[in-house]
Formats: C-alpha cells, sequence, structure tokens
C-alpha cells in the first residue's frame, strides 16, 4: 500500500493567532470506502482514538484516552468537523477532515484549529499524520 503524506512540521497561525495544524494523506482507497470506514467504530478509533464513535451533527463524542467533543458539522462523503478536548480540563479546539477524490484515491486533509496549549500544538502533527495513516490501514 502507498500512501503520500504531508504534514506542518511546525503549526502555523490561525486567524485568532493561535496555533493550527494542517495534516495531509492521500490513501489508495476510493472515498466511498474511506468514508464507510470512518462512520464505523474500527474507522472512528482510527482516527480519534479507541472507545470513539462519530455520529452526526450534535452527537457527542468521547476516546478512552480522555479525549472528547462534539460533532459541529457532518456532510457524508465530504466533510466532518468536531470540537476536541484532550481531556475534561482542556479548552476546546475544532479538528475539520475533509475527503477529496483523486482518481480511485482518496485525499484526506486534516485542519486542528484553536491550540492555545503550546505542549498540545507541537504533538498535534504526530498525533494526526499517525491518526491519518491508521485510517488509510484500516481501510485495506
Amino acid at each position: 500500500m502507498t500512501t503520500t503524506t504531508e504534514s506542518s512540521k511546525v503549526p502555523t497561525e490561525g486567524a485568532e493567532g493561535a496555533p493550527v495544524v494542517e495534516v495531509s494523506r492521500v490513501v489508495p482507497f476510493p472515498l466511498a470506502q474511506v468514508w464507510t470506514l470512518l462512520t464505523t467504530s474500527a474507522g472512528a478509533a482510527a482516527l480519534l482514538g479507541q472507545g470513539a464513535m462519530l455520529g452526526t451533527k450534535g452527537e457527542a463524542w468521547h476516546s478512552v484516552d480522555g479525549s472528547h467533543g462534539v460533532v459541529r458539522s457532518y456532510h457524508p462523503r465530504e466533510q466532518v468537523r468536531l470540537t476536541w478536548h484532550a481531556d475534561d480540563h482542556a479548552s476546546a479546539t475544532l479538528v475539520d477532515l475533509r475527503l477529496t477524490a483523486e482518481g480511485s484515491s482518496t485525499r484526506l486533509d486534516l485542519r486542528h484549529e484553536r491550540l492555545t496549549d503550546p505542549a498540545l500544538s507541537q504533538s498535534m502533527p504526530q498525533r494526526w499524520d499517525e491518526a491519518l495513516g491508521r485510517v488509510g490501514e484500516a481501510t485495506a
């Protein structure tokens, strides 16, 4: 399996001055197959962590690592946006995942905004790069 990864090594700044992490990956599977995976427990766990499940707009999600949030936007086969808290004491951040067909492959573009915690903003590029890699592996 071949995947292409692009990620920012250093988070950039968003409109509010808080760091923004952007990670992209192309997986060699059709968009419909990748979206179907994301709507399963295995796909949600690959992206958000064990125990997470992606629901529709307004539904909460929780991972066993303590991260949690609420789905804010849900457009099948196109995009899902959700709030993301590292734990119960962390501020809300915003994660936007967009899917785009590229021939018989799918491009996953993830943008994580409002990262006001410096340590968290430094760890997120690797976390999301690994998560998109797990999504690609789980789709196979």
